[in-house]
């Protein structure tokens, strides 16, 4: 017994002095001049390209033509019932009302989201070199459970929000902030490597990139300026 008490007072007594030591230390200051590449000519089609690479659908759409699009990708994946987060533009929701049971996101809890068939929301910033999207879960984009239990997830960027790297990105975003990074659809792979898709998050990402707003202030996902 003797013994054990005199190891562990050992083993402690070390744990005492290293802590010591590190108070003394003065604090490490963290580059954070990070390595960037150079800005690719065309963001917007770079982000694109690498969203669908993803397997994720992707297609550019003008601001007017927003509605009509964001029905069309909750009636090609055959929703019924979709979900749209409070701060999503009232045009979209007007649309998707006409054709579908379109729930509003204020009053439903996670037992509901499982009858949801797509969730339809905006986004923070898009990362062109990734092909990522990030949502703060700010307005239109719900909280975190909307966009990872519903099977079809359809997310409108501006052009605007797209940024060249993550650095880039980050620069955009508010870190006191919740974010969820969206790299296609949720998949996974077993030990035989085959591929599954929608086990832990949506199986299905459509992705609209459109120029602009559905509509002078409509629009709530816009990505925030930089700190």
């Amino acid at each position: 017994m003797g013994e054990g008490n005199s190891a562990r007072d050992a083993v402690l007594g070390r744990v005492r002095s290293a802590l010591r030591r590190t108070e003394r230390t003065a604090a490490t200051s963290i580059p954070r001049a990070y390595r960037t590449e150079r800005p690719a000519a065309d963001l917007v089609g770079l982000f694109c390209e690498q969203v669908a690479d993803y397997r994720a659908t992707v297609d550019r759409v003008a601001p007017a033509e927003l509605p009509a699009a964001i029905v069309a990708a909750a009636r090609r994946v055959g929703a019924r019932r979709v979900l749209t987060p409070a701060g999503v533009p009232q045009p979209w929701c007007e649309a998707l009302r006409a054709e579908f049971e379109q729930v509003d996101g204020a009053d439903i809890d996670t037992a509901g989201l499982d009858h949801i068939d797509a969730v339809i929301t905006t986004a923070a910033v898009g990362i062109a070199s990734t092909g990522t999207i990030v949502l703060d879960h700010g307005p239109g984009q719900g909280r975190r459970a909307m966009t990872l239990v519903p099977d079809v997830h359809i997310c409108v960027v501006e052009e605007s929000q797209v940024a060249d790297d993550v650095p880039a990105a980050l620069h955009r975003l508010d870190p006191t902030r919740p974010t969820t990074f969206i790299s296609g659809p949720s998949a996974t792979s077993d030990i035989e490597l085959n591929r599954v898709e929608g086990v832990h998050g949506p199986r299905t990402l459509h992705v609209l990139v459109t120029p602009g707003s559905a509509g002078p202030g409509d629009f709530a996902g816009e990505a925030r300026s930089p700190r």
